[in-house]
């Protein structure tokens, strides 16, 4: 059965050994309580990449690149997704760490690049959090445009926070409901686009592929539009990593991880890339409502309502501002989660202040969700002197190019890691990436292509003849990655660890096929996935 561990016998047969691979306690060894079950880590990676894109921003992409263009591009992304989180799925399963690849980093490559890649990682989601929490007081305002904005700021802050201090169950349950509001949301809009298409719904006559014989389709703007478009794909996929920082607080995680990664990309391919496959069959790419949506975040001309009003639901704009919040609200509850286990980690690893190392007898880690809760107070405070929209757009140019960097440099760790295991002639680990260190290679290949496309997509974007500025603005973030690699290497000596001293014997070895010393598989402990 796809997704499932089982064991070879001499007998040929095939048992189930998820009992085998079973944590033997519900809490972790770094003290954060094991409370997540498979269908928690399912829906958190892949609840994470539906959001604003999906629901507003993606009619962009048909007008940008034509139907079958940003087909293309969303298509070769979600190969990315596939050999980055099956990168480090292997890397969690085999030790699953609450610092995931920044964890990963300092024991596999140089603790300075894990210091690096941690308050990296902690300020992208630092600075998500307030921005997501920014586009919140946004959306509340297309219902009370009188009430202040900052107050549903601090309204919704406060809520996540306690979300999060309840426990990791009390933040895996919202997760998981608030993403099977946006995967049924996804669902329906497939099989309503469908009919709309077909003309069994709304008062429109059949549409069927009419769309892709106009001018500009199937492919618009040819290559530049595809790239455009693979830049945005990318954006929209950001946080399916989660999964690998879940996986310390994850019930059995040598079996849940790898059907949560598995499960990952074929739903990515059905939520994301069909709906957009719908779109470009219902909508007409030169609509100038795809553009203005994307530009001004107005849900009432976004695509999802634009094809539910076709179908003749006349309160769709009402309807897909509540689950714009609920995808927003669910951004803003991974962020805030992510940032404080990158926070934890970093403080056990003497990569940040002692006190944030703190875990109170329930399993959680209250001094780092406070202090990442005070930043985004302080972020969000800014709202009292320029505008939620202007906020909202200043912090995420903050962080342009960290996730590229952290998928390039997740593939990078699984290099080494598995160089070291080869070396030292270690036990595979259970679960292990389907196309290896080669699938790491096309994916660093394809990350430097996003890379050197987002200052593509901006030196052409640039309307106003400051293409300089905004290039060297898109990527202030390699600058700062630099310099923290190269400051922390000074400051501590760090060297780049040998691989015949990459120290494997803190690993937690539950769940890795054993190898012999002729480098043969023990088949009678060998684990596979199916």
């Amino acid at each position: 059965m796809y997704g499932s561990v089982v064991s070879s016998t001499d007998a040929g047969e095939q048992v189930l050994v998820e009992d085998a691979l079973a944590s033997p306690s519900s809490t972790s060894t770094d003290g954060l309580s094991k409370a997540l079950d498979a269908r928690h880590l399912t829906l958190i990676a892949i609840g994470g990449t539906i959001g604003t894109g999906m629901f507003v921003g993606s009619g962009a992409t048909i007008a940008i690149a034509g139907p079958a263009g940003a087909l293309l591009a969303f298509l070769i992304c979600s190969v990315l997704v596939f050999l980055v989180t099956t990168a480090l799925g292997e890397m969690a399963t085999f030790r699953p760490s609450s610092g995931s690849f920044s964890t990963y980093a300092s024991r596999f490559v140089d603790p300075a690049f894990g210091f690096t890649l941690g308050w990296n990682y902690w300020l992208q989601w630092a600075i998500s959090l307030p921005s997501e929490i920014s586009a919140a007081s946004l959306i509340m305002s297309y219902w009370f445009p009188d009430f202040p904005s900052f107050i549903w700021s601090l309204l919704i802050l406060l809520i996540l926070l306690t979300i999060n201090i309840i426990g990791v169950r009390g933040f895996g349950e919202t997760e998981y409901w608030l993403s099977m509001v946006k995967v049924s949301t996804v669902v329906i809009f497939i099989g309503v686009g469908t009919l709309v298409d077909l003309g069994y719904l709304g008062s429109n006559p059949p549409i069927y592929l009419d769309n892709w014989r106009i001018e500009g389709a199937p492919f618009k703007n040819g290559l530049p539009g595809i790239i455009n478009v693979f830049v945005i794909a990318f954006f929209s996929f950001g946080g399916t990593e989660l999964v690998g920082v879940t996986a310390a607080e994850t019930r059995n995680p040598g079996v849940n991880v790898p059907r949560a990664v598995n499960q990952t990309f074929w739903r990515l391919l059905l939520f994301y890339v069909v709906s957009v496959f719908v779109i470009g069959l219902c909508l007409r790419n030169d609509d100038p409502n795809l553009l203005d949506a994307a530009n001004s975040n107005d849900v009432a001309i976004a695509p999802f309502t634009l094809v539910f009003e076709r179908a003749g639901l006349r309160s769709a704009a009402h309807l897909m501002n509540g689950v714009i919040m609920s995808a927003v609200f669910s951004a803003g509850n991974s962020a805030m989660y992510a940032a404080s286990r990158t926070l934890l980690s970093l403080a056990e690893a003497s990569q940040a202040p002692n006190f944030l190392s703190y875990i109170s007898p329930g399993g959680i880690p209250l001094p780092a969700l406070l202090f990442t809760s005070l930043i985004s107070f302080l972020c969000l405070s800014l709202s009292l002197f320029i505008t939620s929209a202007t906020l909202f757009t200043t912090l995420l140019s903050l962080t342009g190019v960290s996730g590229i960097l952290t998928w390039i440099s997740i593939c990078l760790i699984h290099i080494r890691f598995r160089g070291a295991l080869n070396h030292q002639r270690k036990a595979m680990p259970v679960y292990m990436a389907p196309f290896g260190v080669a699938g790491d290679f096309v994916a660093i290949a394809l990350g430097l292509a996003v890379l050197i496309g987002e200052g593509y997509v901006a030196f052409l974007g640039d309307k106003e003849g400051r293409r300089l500025q905004t290039v060297i603005a898109v990527y202030a973030g390699v600058p700062l990655f630099v310099g923290l690699w190269i400051g922390y290497k000074l400051l501590r000596k760090t060297k780049l660890v040998p691989l015949e001293q990459v120290d494997f014997d803190r690993v937690d070895h539950w769940g890795v096929r054993e190898v012999d010393d002729s480098g043969r598989d023990d088949l009678e402990t060998s684990a596979l996935i199916r």
